[in-house]
């Protein structure tokens, strides 16, 4: 009786995780249009840090009105955690505004497989049968949507897919930290180090340039990408925190059909044969994972 309850138990937990990184892979997409979007009037660079900003703004206000203690035993693993996910919110950003956004999207989603890499060498996470075949099956999808035999390999792509490596390192430092902190702190620590990173690019290298604007709608926008962002990384965070990495990971696959609809929508091509077929294959590798993984543990 009570290994059905621990099993019904653990199937919850993972059913919610999961849900959790679906909502963030939706609104992480939705963002990244917000972004392609704003980026034709603004340095990429400007648009991180309005958007952490603003998203420090709001963790503040929330811990201001439900306080929280903070554990000062793992602070250089929230630094950490911090760093590696404004390197790679940095990289996205500027992607996103030198490539296609479904492009930008699939180079940032590399980052599933360093996660999955780093959790079996740092964490010690099982890689069961399940879940290899879904990262294999995920791969395929990837390599149909990104069609690489005529693919010119770019700096632009390079920087991509080390953005989705720097992703992957503040996934896994999540792991750690976990249970030691709120997860409005790991956010903070996130948003914070992502104001400072630009600050000291504008203030010491001549390739920022922060700029005035005075177009109502663009602050608008903003605004909405500050507060969808936050709310992306909080339900991303919740997500590694209530699963493990490597199935987690897999799921935020879904990432890339939500990108493709929101390029479609604004003015990209209509996905091609060879685009929806890896669709098919990375969503069908997130339910392979999701499903079977809560029998082998």
């Amino acid at each position: 009786m009570s290994q059905n309850y621990n099993l019904i138990s653990k199937l919850k937990l993972i059913d919610k995780g999961i849900l959790f990184m679906l909502l963030s892979a939706l609104i992480s997409a939705l963002n990244g249009a917000v972004a392609k979007i704003l980026s034709e009037t603004m340095d990429p660079i400007e648009i991180v840090f309005y958007r952490n900003f603003l998203g420090v703004i709001i963790i503040l206000f929330s811990l201001k009105k439900i306080p929280v203690s903070i554990d000062k035993s793992k602070l250089h693993l929230l630094f950490l955690r911090g760093v590696f996910g404004s390197l790679a919110m940095l990289l996205f950003f500027y992607t996103i505004a030198t490539i296609p956004l479904g492009e930008a999207v699939v180079l940032n989603k590399t980052s599933p497989f360093f996660v999955t890499i780093i959790a079996y060498y740092l964490m010690k996470e099982t890689i069961n049968i399940n879940t290899f075949l879904a990262l294999v099956i995920g791969f395929i999808g990837i390599i149909f949507i990104m069609k690489p035999f005529g693919l010119i390999i770019s700096y632009e792509h390079i920087l991509g897919v080390l953005g989705g490596f720097f992703a992957a390192a503040a996934y896994a430092t999540i792991r750690k930290i976990k249970n030691i902190y709120d997860a409005r702190i790991i956010m903070l620590s996130f948003m914070g180090i992502g104001m400072i990173i630009p600050l000291i690019l504008f203030l010491f290298t001549p390739y920022v340039e922060f700029t005035i604007h005075s177009d109502p709608l663009l602050w608008l926008l903003i605004v909405f990408m500050a507060i969808i962002s936050t709310a992306s990384q909080w339900f991303l965070t919740r997500a590694y925190s209530l699963s493990k990495a490597s199935i987690i990971g897999v799921v935020s696959y879904t990432n890339i059909p939500f990108a493709v609809g929101f390029g479609v929508m604004l003015g990209d091509l209509f996905p091609d044969t060879y685009t929806l077929l890896g669709i098919t294959f990375i969503i069908l590798g997130g339910i392979i994972v999701s499903k079977k993984s809560v029998k082998s543990e």
